[in-house]
């Protein structure tokens, strides 16, 4: 809200905070701490970050997962946990040691038992958090993000605070997704809220442009900053209520880089541009230098993409004349081996189609398949999982007014890009609540002979590889009884995916159309 704020004068900010509020006494306190002697399992089985691996294939092998495609069916809740003062959850659990590390969108960090749930401990943001967390075993840190693009790092055991960076000094910077960790270095991708601010006419849009930073994972300091966008935005011109028009800006990094050790190169995929001047490096994949963050190459997908939330209101001032759709990249390329050796990047855009580009030729096109309409809640949002034959991704085309529209989930060959299977969405039984939609925004995560994937009708559900059949299907839109006394309430699964370790999938339910506050954790028979 923070962009309707600046519309108005003090005193209308403050009749607003006052009818919005609600007094603290009413918020609910947190209890359910762990007791007795702490169990950190340097060893467990887990998942750490937006991903398993530097690849980003959100792929659990089978020993890490511990969990067979005979035993879905059999999947049970085991326990619920409240999260307090949050009414829309974006971040992905984490797991690690046998802990679950969780932020939310009050700054919340948590730090949880695996097994039952109980609070081990916590730590609070001055402002939202919404990305994973990420662990380094090797100095025992635990690094969030927030949305004013600093990076915490905390001691994994007790929370903490060891130091903290901000990676941008930007009025609208802010990191939406888990740094990528490498040889003692983090790899911060670094997005912005620019775009919403530019729906204010008085605001002159836009001057953002995404970056990765690199930084020590011990101490924080810099290793090297590159922007997206080479070139610092300059006046282009005025909009019609003189106020100054700048660019270019944008080119986001809304996600987790991807890291190809082979070629010493980090990959990130990247926003459309904000305002004027149209740049070649949004919609884009590009390639970073690991050691240095020099640009390797860039391979723009969708050209001219000019588009910020100011082109969704009557008061357009700020949205640029013959805005693009909005197309950007949500999501992370998955860096892929065939069977016969080729290596691919292959990246699901808002636009619907999937892209398959080739490393060893600066991003050479190989493969586009559509999957999907495309809009700006369109087409491919977060971003898919692969092992290695099949490529999994789920399609949102998301409509305001037609919950029954969108969603089903695609398999595709990786070699080729040819579509193996459909899976179609199912028809939503919450149809008459605000905001349900049988869309798909999350990333799935697959295991051996199983991928799972969240709906914006708040339901989980478990493929079969081989045809896409529902083998497994859990409702979160309901009341939980949580472990942490806290009232919890599922709803619409978007931006996290599901994570699997050790025989258990972890998943936060309350983001999107169907607002909620719960972290559920399902096992086999519910032991």
């Amino acid at each position: 809200m923070r962009d309707q704020g600046d519309l108005l004068n003090e005193a209308e900010r403050q009749a607003v905070a006052r009818y919005l509020g609600k007094p603290t006494a009413n918020v609910e306190k947190l209890s359910g701490f762990c007791s007795g002697q702490d169990p950190w399992v340097e060893n467990a089985a887990g998942w750490n970050g937006w991903s398993t691996g530097t690849a980003n294939h959100r792929f659990q092998p089978a020993e890490v997962a511990r969990l067979e495609k005979a035993d879905v069916p059999r999947l049970k809740l085991r326990w619920a946990f409240g999260y307090t003062g949050a009414s829309a959850i974006n971040s992905q659990p984490t797991l690690f040691a046998g802990r679950v590390f969780t932020s939310t969108e009050d700054g919340t960090v948590y730090s949880l038992d695996a097994r039952s749930g109980c609070i081990y401990w916590t730590f609070k943001a001055p402002v939202g958090a919404r990305a994973a967390v990420v662990i380094d075993p090797a100095y025992g840190l635990a690094f969030v993000g927030d949305t004013t693009g600093t990076l915490w790092a905390l001691e994994a055991k007790t929370g903490k605070v060891v130091w903290s960076k901000r990676v941008d000094s930007h009025v609208g910077a802010k990191i939406t997704a888990a740094p990528l960790l490498l040889e003692g270095a983090l790899y911060v991708p670094v997005s912005s809220d620019e775009e919403g601010r530019a729906t204010n006419p008085h605001y002159a849009c836009c001057t953002f442009r995404g970056s990765v930073v690199a930084l020590d994972a011990k101490t924080g300091n810099s290793i090297w900053k590159t922007y997206t966008i080479p070139e610092e935005a300059r006046r282009v011109g005025t909009n019609p209520v003189g106020v100054p028009i700048l660019g270019p800006s944008g080119a986001s990094v809304w996600s987790t880089p991807t890291a190809d050790l082979k070629r010493h190169a980090i990959y990130v995929g990247t926003g459309n541009s904000y305002s004027d001047v149209a740049d070649p490096n949004s919609d884009a994949v590009i390639a970073f230098d690991m050691a240095t963050g020099r640009r390797l190459w860039s391979r723009q997908l969708t050209a001219s993409d000019r588009w910020n939330c100011a082109c969704l209101i009557k008061d357009i001032q700020n949205c640029p004349p013959q805005a693009g759709d909005d197309y950007d990249f949500g999501s992370p390329p998955m860096l892929i081996s065939t069977d016969a050796g080729r290596d691919l990047l292959v990246i699901g855009q808002k636009s619907g189609v999937i892209h398959a580009l080739d490393p060893n030729h600066r991003g050479e096109i190989v493969w586009q398949t559509r999957i999907g309409k495309g809009g700006p809640l369109g087409g491919i949002e977060w971003g898919g999982a692969t092992d290695g034959k099949l490529a999994y991704f789920p399609v949102s085309d998301w409509h305001d007014s037609h919950p029954e529209e969108g969603g089903g989930l695609f398999a595709l060959r990786v070699a080729t890009g040819e579509k193996a299977w459909y899976a179609p969405p199912a028809k939503p039984a919450c149809v008459k609540l605000p905001g349900c939609s049988q869309a798909q925004f999350t990333p799935p995560t697959a295991i051996q002979g199983v991928v799972f994937v969240g709906s914006q009708d708040g339901h989980l559900r478990a493929h079969d590889t081989a045809d896409g059949k529902v083998l497994w299907d859990f409702d979160t839109v309901r009341d939980f009884d949580s472990v942490d006394g806290i009232s919890a309430h599922g709803g619409s699964i978007g931006a996290p995916g599901p994570t699997i370790a050790n025989g258990m999938v972890f998943l936060d339910a309350g983001y999107g159309g169907l607002h909620g506050n719960a972290l559920l954790a399902f096992s086999v028979d519910g032991r």
